[in-house]
């Protein structure tokens, strides 16, 4: 015989008894103990008369109507398709339901503790600390850049200098022999095989990493170069002589485009992901974003002019690629949040501080924030931002002297900041996503800073 032979499961019981019920079962299938099958068999069965007296009135064909629908055939209260099931406490329990529903609240338990034990943290302290000796404390350079083969290059007065992350090795791999020429602004090419280096005389230059030989100079600036980025085989330079240049790395002639539009130096260069925008900041406070086919006419998309300083930090967004973030500097202190297919702007958030670079977090909704100089106190401090909301996850504060720039490297999971206090600083900022297992791929392994310790 099955448990579920009784009386207890009969309709009669089930509508008689005052016990409180609960279900076990799916709560979207009515269950069929609650009706009164006979009577609706001979409802259904027999034939009935139909009423033709029209001298009834309504309410009592109403009151017919609510003993017919709400009563059942002794005359006692019953509701149709009301949510029951097996008596609570009456007679045997189901252990096998009942097991599974405690196993059910103890795993809701334990997963809502395990979120709450997961929400990240900020890093107390850096993860590593690198010496920077003769790194210019100048907020219009860009001196540091961490490529795609795990190696940061970092300019350090007139040499420039190659960190492999993976080995924790480092290589000179230029000097600059005149006394009034240095490095001034550095980036890696897409592949991470060649870097590109502006100089204060005006010079920009490609070297190999592989063979620390340099490849090709570049003409056409008359300043110093002071911020350069890539776009696959173009080359992108600005410079205080105000003018933006697109190099064809490819071409004998690589002078492919030239524009001059900002008013003074060219202080931040920054192509989309997708490389078919870029953004330039100028130290007259604009903001100019041009479209990649049609930089040669000189027509920009938008004039951003919101801030009130010079603009440096610039960055993309890595999930929404028409948002621009960019900060301003000591007269400003503000980060702002552009719609770039609109030419807007639609977050400001007043940092108190210089903004001497800005990071996208890839695996998070956040931005992190370098600042310098500041007249409340805010100086010198590394700050982590919810998007879009922008509200302030935290502050990092290690530097002695304000920080100059930031970088981050190739697996998005740590920050370099590079200090006027001639220190490098790793920051494992960035964490990864939260995966539903513990497996690690390799390139995740290969990249991992994990592996040798500095200091």
């Amino acid at each position: 015989m099955s448990r579920f032979d009784g009386d207890w499961y009969s309709p009669t019981r089930l509508h008689d008894s005052p016990t409180q019920y609960h279900f076990p079962g799916d709560r979207f299938i009515p269950n069929r103990s609650l009706m009164d099958l006979d009577q609706a068999h001979t409802l259904l069965t027999s034939r009935t008369r139909e009423v033709s007296d029209s001298t009834i009135s309504q309410d009592e064909y109403r009151r017919k109507l609510e003993e017919n629908l709400f009563c059942n055939k002794e005359g006692r209260p019953f509701r149709m398709l009301v949510f029951r099931g097996s008596p609570k406490s009456s007679k045997k329990s189901i252990p096998f339901i009942e097991e599974m529903q405690q196993q059910d609240e103890a795993e809701a338990l334990y997963n809502m503790n395990t979120k709450l034990s997961q929400l990240r943290r900020l890093p107390k302290k850096e993860s590593r600390v690198l010496d920077a000796p003769r790194i210019n404390d100048d907020y219009y350079l860009n001196i540091m850049d961490w490529g795609k083969r795990n190696i940061l290059a970092i300019a350090l007065g007139s040499d420039l200098y190659l960190w492999n992350a993976e080995t924790g090795k480092s290589e000179k791999l230029m000097h600059v022999d005149d006394q009034g020429d240095y490095p001034t602004s550095i980036a890696w090419s897409g592949d991470g095989r060649r870097v590109a280096v502006g100089h204060l005389s005006s010079k920009l230059q490609l070297w190999d990493s592989e063979t620390s030989k340099p490849i090709r100079s570049l003409e056409g600036h008359d300043d110093r170069v002071g911020t350069v980025a890539w776009n696959g085989q173009i080359l992108t330079s600005g410079s205080r002589d105000k003018s933006i240049i697109n190099h064809d790395v490819r071409a004998r002639y690589s002078l492919s485009c030239r524009v001059q539009m900002h008013s003074e130096e060219v202080c931040g260069l920054k192509w989309s992901s997708s490389g078919n925008k870029l953004a330039s900041g100028g130290n007259e406070n604009l903001i100019y974003i041009w479209e990649a086919s049609m930089m040669c006419s000189s027509n920009f998309l938008y004039r951003c002019n919101g801030h009130r300083a010079a603009v440096k930090a610039l960055a993309w967004c890595p999930y929404q690629s028409n948002v621009l973030a960019s900060g301003g500097g000591t007269l400003d202190g503000c980060i702002k949040i552009w719609n770039i297919q609109k030419g807007t702007c639609i977050n400001s958030i007043d940092a108190e501080a210089q903004i001497c670079g800005l990071e996208w977090n890839r695996h998070h909704k956040e931005i992190l924030s370098g600042h310098g100089f500041s007249a409340t106190g805010h100086q010198n401090e590394l700050c982590l931002w919810k998007y879009p909301s922008m509200s302030k996850v935290g502050e990092l504060k290690c530097h002695s002297s304000r920080v100059l720039q930031l970088s981050q490297s190739p697996d998005g999971s740590t920050v370099v900041s590079a200090g006027a206090d001639e220190t490098l600083r790793f920051w494992e900022v960035f964490g990864p996503p939260v995966r539903d297992d513990s497996r690690v791929s390799d390139l995740d392994s290969l990249l991992s800073f994990k592996r040798s310790l500095i200091r």
